[in-house]
């Protein structure tokens, strides 16, 4: 017969082990950690997408507090998660940046900086992975005078938290505006 014994691990103390030492003497323990962070499964794309989901836009107006909630859980993983959670990052941003979603980022008599396309991408990615999909296979979608800049700052926010120190990870992607050739093809670039 088994017996499961359940109880916060801060009420574990020598007399409750030497209580189950007495009762059980032969017995084997075997200790599970609930509500630990799951640090042996690696960033991937549904981790990423979870991550994004805790954005919290009630505190919309305050990107900090907005990113807050990403940031703390992106800081609890592991180091190599946080540089993979960027590298995938920088994918999203960099499969936007072409010519055919900076055309619909802006209203019709209006032009667009590189900096301000980089910050509009980084609002579809910031509003999910449903609308990101839908976006990157139908450019009209992409919305208008819309823009995230704090999005860029969650890596490496994580990151300092974790180490106390600055990232100097140059992530998978370049997602600066102009450097994806298959969104802009060989022509020069003017925005």
């Amino acid at each position: 017969m088994q017996t499961a014994v359940i109880m916060p691990l801060r009420a574990l103390n020598p007399a409750v082990i030497r209580d189950l030492q007495e009762k059980y003497p032969e017995a084997e323990m075997h200790i599970v950690m609930a509500g630990a962070p799951d640090e042996a499964t690696p960033m991937n794309e549904e981790r990423f997408w979870n991550i994004i989901s805790l954005l919290d836009w009630s505190k919309e107006g305050n990107d900090d507090a907005v990113i807050e909630p990403a940031v703390r859980e992106l800081s609890r993983l592991p180091e190599s998660a946080i540089l993979s959670f960027y590298d995938l990052l920088s994918e999203k941003l960099y499969l936007l940046d072409g010519r055919q979603y900076a055309e619909h980022s802006v209203l019709d008599d209006e032009s667009i900086s590189s900096d301000l396309f980089l910050y509009a991408r980084c609002s579809v990615v910031a509003n999910g992975r449903d609308f990101y999909e839908e976006v990157l296979k139908n450019p009209p979608a992409f919305p208008k005078d819309l823009y995230f800049e704090a999005m860029l700052d969650i890596p490496e926010r994580a990151w300092f938290r974790k180490t106390g120190n600055q990232m100097e990870h140059l992530p998978k992607y370049i997602y600066e505006t102009g450097f994806n050739p298959n969104g802009w093809g060989a022509d020069t670039i003017t925005l």
